[in-house]
């Protein structure tokens, strides 16, 4: 008998707020290793929020239990936990002028790694991650995300997750603002970079990104809550329904909420 999949990811009883007001209102969650997850909802829903919280944004006060591979990294700061295996594929990345993509991920790595990254490793990295990509070269010597497209952008964040090879991935509306084309690119890279030994939560509004990254759960956040729970078909039905279905067991959670 094969021994069940780690799990990689879990919180517990998750709320969320900024300042006095609760955005995420008890959420559990659990993923394990070679698993990807969909967390679908609608604009406002507080997905977002999540994603910013669990990574530890000191915008959001986070209360609840958050584990990384057993471990309990609720106090520990957003460098700590990428350092342990965490990582975040920002919605709208930011440029850092001044800094190459090269140097960049040079520096990612090695403090991912604890060591020191020599230049011809993490260039034999970053060469992989471009092929697979479809990235030009002359981009390693290039300021992170200035002047980059949208979908530029995106595809560097899936190149981040190539490199650091995290355990756990959140990756937050990767496919917004992404034309087809790119969306396939971006879609292949997160699903090489989706290993065994990786557990992946993909945030998202729309079911298209999950006909390229075949979710094993899918999750759909109403309200602050998760209101259901489902395999690849619940998203298929949400792409056919929309969410409105969905706001009653929305409504009754809220009702039965403590």
């Amino acid at each position: 008998m094969s021994a069940e999949p780690q799990t990689v990811f879990a919180c517990r009883n998750v709320h969320v707020f900024v300042g006095e007001k609760e955005i995420v209102k008890g959420v559990d969650l659990e993923v394990r290793a070679g698993e990807k997850h969909a967390l679908m909802g609608p604009n406002g829903s507080g997905k977002s929020t999540l994603a910013a919280a669990l990574m530890g944004h000191p915008a959001y006060r986070l209360e609840g239990e958050v584990l990384l591979e057993g471990r309990p990294i609720g106090d520990l700061p957003p460098d700590e936990r990428a350092r342990l295996g965490m990582f975040l594929g920002l919605q709208y990345p930011t440029a850092v002028p001044g800094v190459s993509v090269a140097n960049f991920l040079r520096a990612a790595l090695s403090a991912r790694l604890q060591r020191e990254v020599p230049v011809r490793e993490i260039r034999q990295e970053m060469l992989k991650g471009f092929a697979a990509l479809s990235i030009p070269r002359e981009f390693m010597g290039r300021y992170l995300n200035e002047g980059f497209s949208g979908g530029e952008k995106k595809r560097f964040e899936i190149l981040q997750m190539l490199v650091l090879k995290p355990r756990f991935a959140l990756l937050d509306e990767t496919d917004s603002g992404l034309d087809i084309d790119a969306l396939k690119v971006v879609s292949q890279g997160i699903n090489r970079a989706a290993g065994p030994d990786v557990g992946v939560l993909l945030v998202t509004h729309y079911q298209r990104i999950l006909n390229y990254v075949q979710p094993d759960r899918v999750h759909v956040f109403i309200g602050g809550r998760i209101v259901s729970s489902g395999g690849p078909e619940l998203a298929r039905e949400l792409e056919e329904r929309g969410y409105d279905w969905l706001e009653p067991a929305a409504s009754a959670a809220e009702g039965n909420a403590p």
